[in-house]
């Protein structure tokens, strides 16, 4: 792994305690969890275990209160986790950044007490592992024609119904579910129900088989008359999920765009250092015009992203990041990231396309980051709409 610039001094959020918190995380990603890597692609999953030593490390919920067993920190600190993950090569094939900032969220900041006293906890050891099950077969991006429904029967919600594509979905423990519980179509009428690994009726199905990402395990879940506590709605109150998942949705697409812009960070110095070490012609890469051009080039993008993805962290800090600037983060980073690693892998030439090349593996891993957390289309319409 090359060396990793220290990106902390500038930067307007950054402060002294989020860079010893950076340092520390990145040590125990490396001596813990990057050895591992291959092999969690190979196996197509994590480890279990990994889970609770990544909740040893306090990796998990830096930002939830100490009260539930949080680290009592921002969501700084989920940045700076998500950044790390990508530097030291690990990305979003550990799924800890979904789980800190993506899912964790709607058990504190919606839960009631009792059910952030009963989760929380879990979620910040490790020993429960979390997923949030939005998409289904014919519903992607479109949440406001989610089928799967929920009726209460006594003390029961009885769930019917599919998802897909769902991270974490092999070994999470509680699955944040979308469900239907009012007969009102398109947003109204949809609640968030938390779905225990253990609940009669809920079954996994497949691993499926990723383009990229492959260490992160994405399954399909069944719903054949699964049996939930009423207790488990998110809030205690039916028919909010919708509002719950508009409000999160522009903290998700930061993630995403915060893991983009690291991305792309991290090609970048992997194609310097290619370059100078790689000869042809009895010269160094580096030395020919078209690689110095192509590298200028890709490192001003990669400083004019970070510029543009501090200051949306700056502004989510302050309560200050809207919809329709999320939307605009999601879509040029990740088309950024895509560009910018496509332009680095050429550098490398065949080798780039050999599967155990880091900047092999960035490529494939990159392509989806324009699809999840709502297609890039429509992180575009939903920017026209504010015009």
């Amino acid at each position: 792994m090359t060396s990793i610039p220290d990106l902390g001094g500038d930067r307007p959020w950054m402060t002294d305690d989020l860079r010893i918190f950076r340092e520390a995380a990145r040590s125990v990603l490396c001596r813990e969890f990057s050895p591992h890597f291959a092999r969690w692609r190979s196996q197509g999953s994590v480890d279990r275990d990994a889970w609770c030593r990544a909740g040893a490390a306090g990796l998990l919920c830096p930002a939830v209160s100490v009260l539930y067993g949080g680290g009592g920190g921002t969501f700084a600190h989920d940045a700076v986790i998500a950044e790390e993950l990508e530097y030291t090569g690990i990305g979003m094939g550990f799924s800890v950044a979904l789980h800190n900032a993506m899912v964790v969220p709607y058990l504190e900041r919606y839960g009631t007490d009792e059910q952030r006293r009963a989760w929380l906890p879990g979620c910040a050891t490790g020993e429960i592992v979390t997923a949030i099950a939005m998409t289904e077969p014919d519903t992607g991006s479109d949440l406001q024609a989610v089928r799967t429904r929920a009726v209460r029967v006594g003390d029961d919600y009885r769930i019917t119904g599919q998802k897909t594509f769902i991270t974490n979905g092999q070994l999470a423990d509680l699955i944040v579910t979308v469900c239907r519980t009012g007969p009102e179509t398109g947003g109204r009428g949809l609640s968030l129900i938390a779905v225990p690994a253990t609940a009669p009726g809920f079954r996994r199905g497949r691993n499926l088989e990723k383009v990229g990402l492959r260490a992160s395990d994405t399954s399909e879940l069944f719903f054949d008359d699964a049996r939930v506590p009423v207790w488990y709605v998110i809030g205690g109150v039916e028919e909010q999920g919708f509002r719950m998942l508009m409000e999160q949705l522009p903290q998700e697409r930061l993630l995403i765009a915060i893991s983009a812009v690291a991305a792309l960070e991290r090609a970048v110095w992997l194609t310097i250092e290619y370059a100078h070490g790689r000869k042809a012609f009895g010269q160094p890469l580096f030395d020919f015009q078209n690689t110095q051009f192509l590298l200028a080039e890709c490192q001003t993008e990669a400083e004019v992203a970070r510029a543009f993805i501090d200051r949306c962290i700056e502004r989510h800090l302050k309560g200050q990041l809207d919809s329709r600037t999320a939307s605009m983060a999601k879509w040029w980073s990740t088309e950024k990231q895509n560009h910018v690693i496509d332009r680095c892998l050429q550098v490398f030439g065949g080798n780039g396309y050999m599967a155990d090349y880091p900047i092999a593996q960035m490529f494939v891993d990159a392509r989806v980051q324009k699809i999840y957390g709502g297609t890039n289309e429509i992180m575009k319409m939903l920017i026209a709409r504010s015009l």
